[in-house]
């Protein structure tokens, strides 16, 4: 189990072990952290690939692709 710091009303510090619900909530943070932090990363390739696509095609970037594009 994690440890968990808690704060008691009277500003005593408290060390414990998480509930089984506090560790599934936990763990559920951890994971959709997890899944945003490709899909940002995803998309930050999906647009630079446009941003080249665009480029070779001799086509106008979007404000977007066009600060995608690192020189």
């Amino acid at each position: 189990m994690t440890k968990i710091l808690v704060i008691e009303p009277n500003k005593e510090q408290v060390i414990r072990d998480m509930t089984a619900e506090e560790q599934a909530e936990h763990d559920s943070r951890i994971n959709n952290n997890a899944e945003l932090e490709v899909a940002k990363k995803q998309a930050d390739i999906d647009l630079k690939n446009s941003a080249k696509a665009k480029l070779i095609a001799g086509e106008a970037l979007t404000e977007d692709e066009a600060n995608a594009i690192v020189l």
